[in-house]
């Protein structure tokens, strides 16, 4: 059994909980998430799942500080969960299944956010800490199969498979981007190498390799064979393309944004069409991290993919510094409330151009948007000045004590969400009416995602190198679940027929609404329905990576009693449109959400998903002497913050994931295959297989370590002062980064796979490296 704080066993999701009180436009105590939420997704109608960087938490686990939790969306309890290597900065994204999958991260650290205990070769980053007990993360792939309170959360298909000695990258990444494509796999984009603040020096003489700590190149999971190419669009963005923004479009190209600069890419040619420049020279990836979102996909749109950019920053070049900090106090600095709409594929076949949005209601940094199932877009968190990162100065302000919001770059939480209407007129579509505020700043390292009674979990925030807990911008560990204006209905719709799983075309299926479910006439009603497939995606960073909302086509069959029929069709013939795996569906009804339904969209297995015909619906039939039953001041949709709801958590309906084949076979990994745990056989369902191991620290041996530059807890942790010696600090005058690098080493001899054949770091008694001298450092390069 897994070591937990004991308050927060799994045990007490046994314990009946009443429905919890919900408030229109309010917050409520989500509880203590263990660690604080850098990373959540939602894995399943049960739980969301929560990472950390590796750092000094509280909580404990196997006999170390945890970076790993599950939050139970019924109980709001927390328990620890066992992650092996250094999450922080990585991506993430689902896999058809419904696993979920993360790439990449940082070196090992101790505490402080010193370089661990146990030095990879080269001596310039680390492979272990003693303290911590934390492993370098920066080429790991780490896998999760999402588990339900009917299972054994300390079996071993229950927890994360997280050992790079089996499974990783050809290369390091920290602060790549990750898409799936329409067949499953994950385009997996850039990143540092090494990085601060800014991934770059200044001036920017090398804006390809940036000294060794730039990784320009992507590379794809399932892994492959193939050697990862350089994007010229990283070496044009250089320093300013972190988290670039990533969204795949119709045609199976990607459009992809970050600095100033816009592209159209063809990532199986690599063939890139250059798009507009952001106007205004707003940057909007991190560490400016605007608000960024694709529009729901609408019948009514013709499913034709926009992009929604808002705030950021506009900070002029030399402003952002280089790997050390920033050259201006980033604090005093307003952020942007600019928004623009850039839709690269029109369906007209017109010129793609940014389209001047709405202003947000206040400029924010690190807001991060979260689709409604209505339809609409509601930003949360931030910061009205600043930008994302850490620091312990700038370069005005040089010493420690002389920063005002200690290691932060923000100020001004921006503590009141706002709702954001995609099909408002221009002029009207934000509203922050009747929203209440919270008093949790939620600045660097907050995240949001959408839970399946179709409120919002909010947690996170750690603008500090470590757990700091006293600091004016804590360490926080207090969820908060934010309540939209459609709490303010006490009845909610209630379908039935929902299926579990989904296709691309086919034919249509029947979902029944009783009239219970709303008032007043049913054509009406019928008439206002929409039928929603909703993905929180990977949250971090202020991101919703990977994040969609698609509605489906539906007509409808008013009945006497007053139930209603609705016809709804499969997804669009298109996978690229939604990509396969995990989703929940939502039924709205007169602006009100039903809670959503667990579903798998496709095929469950990596490859070519099953295209039919589009779906052909039945004429709607009407009946206007039908009518609901429900009470018609329960089914108000008002904002009035005063009236509340029962939340019904206790109702959520879920389906576990169809989809019978397994993932496609992993290059890197060679007979390893770990069977996913079948769901209750109440279920009536076969969860597929994911390629994974119970054998930790197993395989053909350790990954194989680039010496590439120094490296600390965080892009934004770059003051030398905590390290005694300084040539393990970021710093720009500091000659490892200013040299070209490469993968292979003198003490790491790379076999066909990307790994070392010669190095373990997952050896229970790891190699002890010896400081480099400086003909041995410069003999590497």
């Amino acid at each position: 059994m897994r070591a937990t704080l004991p308050f927060f066993s799994w045990y007490l999701v046994t314990i009946s909980t009443p429905a919890l009180a919900a408030t229109a436009g309010t917050f409520a105590d989500g509880g203590n998430t263990l660690v604080s939420a850098m990373m959540m997704f939602l894995g399943n109608d049960e739980k969301v799942y929560i990472l950390d960087k590796a750092e000094s938490n509280a909580a404990q686990i196997n006999g170390h500080a945890a970076w790993g939790a599950v939050w139970d969306i019924q109980t709001h309890q927390a328990t620890a969960m066992d992650v092996r290597t250094n999450v922080f900065c990585s991506s993430g994204m689902h896999l058809p299944n419904g696993s979920y999958v993360t790439f990449g991260g940082n070196g090992a650290v101790g505490p402080g956010g010193n370089l661990g205990s146990q030095l990879n070769p080269g001596g310039y980053s680390a492979s272990w800490d003693s303290t911590i007990q934390d492993f370098d993360g920066t080429k790991a792939i780490r896998v999760l199969n999402p588990c339900t309170n009917s299972d054994t959360f300390s079996a071993t298909e229950c927890q994360w498979f997280d050992d790079p000695t089996v499974l990783s990258m050809q290369k390091s990444r920290w602060y790549s981007a990750a898409e799936p494509t329409g067949e499953g796999n994950i385009v997996i984009i850039g990143g540092f190498v090494n990085g601060g603040y800014v991934n770059r020096n200044y001036p920017n003489v090398d804006p390809e390799l940036e000294g060794g700590a730039a990784e320009p190149t992507y590379e794809y999971y399932p892994p492959t064979n193939t050697t990862p190419q350089v994007f010229n669009f990283l070496v044009q963005t250089s320093g300013l393309n972190a988290y670039a923004h990533t969204f795949l479009m119709p045609s199976g190209k990607l459009l992809v944004q970050a600095n100033t600069s816009t592209v159209l890419w063809d990532h199986a040619n690599n063939v890139e069409t250059a798009l507009p420049d952001m106007p205004g020279g707003v940057v909007r990836v991190y560490p400016a991290s605007g608000a960024t979102a694709m529009l729901p996909l609408t019948p009514a749109n013709n499913y034709t993919p926009t992009v929604l950019f808002c705030g950021g920053s506009d900070m002029p070049d030399y402003a952002w510094g280089n790997y050390t900090y920033p050259f201006i106090n980033t604090w005093l600095y307003p952020a942007s409330k600019d928004c623009q709409r850039m839709t690269a594929e029109p369906a007209d076949g017109s010129t793609p151009a940014y389209e001047q949005d709405d202003d947000m209601l206040e400029g924010r940094t690190m807001g991060q948007f979260v689709a409604l199932p209505t339809g609409k877009l509601l930003v949360v968190n931030g910061g009205n000045n600043g930008t994302a990162g850490y620091s312990q100065a700038t370069l005005v302000t040089p010493l420690f004590g002389s920063m005002p919001y200690g290691e932060s770059l923000a100020s001004g939480p921006a503590g009141t969400p706002a709702l954001y209407d995609p099909t408002a007129a221009q002029g009207s579509r934000w509203s922050n009416a009747n929203m209440g505020t919270s008093t949790i700043p939620r600045l660097y390292h907050s995240s949001a995602i959408l839970l399946p009674d179709a409120s919002v979990l909010i947690a996170g925030s750690n603008p500090n190198v470590d757990v700091n807990t006293s600091t004016i911008f804590p360490t926080t560990y207090a969820a908060e679940i934010f309540y939209p204006p459609y709490f303010s209905a006490t009845t909610r719709p209630v379908p039935s027929g929902v299926p579990s799983t989904l296709s691309y075309g086919g034919n249509p299926f029947d979902i029944s609404i009783p009239a219970t479910s709303y008032s007043g006439s049913a054509d009406d009603a019928a008439d206002s329905a929409t039928v929603v497939i909703h993905r929180n995606g990977f949250t971090t960073h202020a991101m919703n990576m990977g994040q969609r909302l698609l509605q489906l086509n539906n007509t409808y069959t008013v009945k006497s009693d007053g139930s209603i029929t609705l016809h709804v069709a499969q997804l669009p013939p298109n996978a690229n449109l939604f990509q396969p795996g995990p989703a929940f569906l939502f039924v709205t009804i007169q602006g009100i959400p039903s809670n959503g339904t667990y579903l798998i969209v496709g095929n469950g297995a990596i490859g070519q998903q099953t295209l039919s015909a589009a779906s052909v619906l039945p004429s709607s039939v009407r009946l206007a002497t039908a009518s609901g039953s429900a009470s018609g001041s329960s089914t108000s949709g008002s904002t009035d913050s005063n009236s509340t709801s029962s939340s019904n958590l206790g109702l959520i309906i879920g389906c576990a994931a169809g989809g019978v084949a397994a993932l496609a076979a992993v290059g890197i990994v060679i007979g390893i295959c770990l069977a996913r745990r079948r769901r209750a056989a109440a279920r009536n369902t076969t969860s597929p297989a994911y390629p994974m191991t119970s054998a930790m620290g197993a395989g053909a041996g350790g990954v194989a370590l680039g010496a590439r530059g120094m490296r600390t807890s965080d892009s934004s942790a770059f003051i030398p002062l905590q390290h005694e010696n300084n040539s393990h600090a970021w710093n720009a005058s500091t000659a490892s980064l200013n040299a070209p690098y490469h993968d292979d080493t003198a003490m790491s001899r790379s076999s066909t796979t990307g790994m070392s054949a010669e190095y373990d770091p997952y050896s229970s008694t790891p190699l002890q490296h010896h400081q480099p001298s400086a003909l041995g450092r410069e003999a590497r390069y």
